[in-house]
């Protein structure tokens, strides 16, 4: 369950992105899109109940085993492409792909969360929102000279690197330093990383060529990343946090009333 602070979203101006959050998940049926049981709330907070992925996320599993070797990089994002194709054939563009917004079912596939970044767009047009996280923001976001749906293949190439990598290709402590090396272009290979790896990252091609789509759209494919999953209580392959005692303040300007 997906529990927010109402007076947190008013706070960051996110209303209208947490009512289409909740409109997608309500609207989709795609394998690899996390889905949506029901959504309530109260004077206090928003709540959403999702499906249940029992194997964590990708990023709690990279940090776990340090990289990924290529079969289980190559599953995880043959996942992230039959979400997307999914999303962007509906109008949607995704922009927040990252490790922490990718979780494992209990068969090893990997599955879309987190829609707080999307946008219903038609295609052929172009929006000027500054959204992402700024390792996988491409380089039209951070100029502002309006992007469109090519920004989630640009993450995806970035996901494909931190997978296989550990870490994401242009990193720093300080945003404005991530931005200056994204304009800049400048990757950084590992000498383990194949040549089909590389040219993807940088072409978005190839990689892919010993994957049978079909069987993963219909989920029919042993998934590698099932050795991943650890066995034992629900809770094994989480982040273990301490709870939160604290109340949010109650919330009554009314943004929620279709929730």
């Amino acid at each position: 369950m997906k529990r927010v602070s109402k007076k947190h979203i008013v706070a960051k101006r996110q209303e209208e992105h947490m009512l289409f959050e909740k409109k997608i998940l309500k609207a989709t049926q795609c394998n690899f899109i996390v889905s949506l049981h029901a959504a309530f709330k109260d004077t206090r907070y928003i709540y959403m109940v999702m499906e249940f992925c029992v194997g964590g996320e990708i990023w709690t599993k990279l940090k776990e085993v340090g990289r990924f070797d290529e079969p289980i990089a190559m599953f995880c994002t043959a996942c992230v492409v039959e979400a997307y194709a999914y999303l962007h054939k509906k109008n949607i563009m995704y922009r927040d792909l990252k490790p922490e917004n990718l979780m494992l079912d209990i068969k090893g596939y990997v599955k879309l969360v987190d829609f707080g970044f999307s946008k219903e767009m038609v295609h052929g047009d172009k929006t000027y929102s500054f959204v992402g996280t700024p390792e996988y923001m491409a380089p039209e976001i951070i100029k502002n000279q309006g992007h469109d749906f090519a920004v989630d293949f640009w993450s995806l190439g970035v996901l494909i690197y931190e997978l296989l990598v550990g870490s994401p290709p242009f990193s720093s402590s300080e945003p404005q330093k991530i931005y200056a090396k994204i304009l800049d272009g400048v990757l950084k290979y590992p000498p383990y990383m194949s040549e089909a790896a590389r040219s993807i990252i940088s072409k978005m091609c190839r990689w892919f060529s010993s994957m049978n789509w079909h069987k993963l759209r219909v989920g029919q494919l042993d998934a590698p990343t099932v050795r991943l999953i650890r066995k034992g209580p629900c809770y094994i392959n989480f982040d273990r946090f301490p709870l939160d005692q604290t109340k949010a303040e109650e919330e009554f300007s009314g943004w929620d009333r279709d929730f």
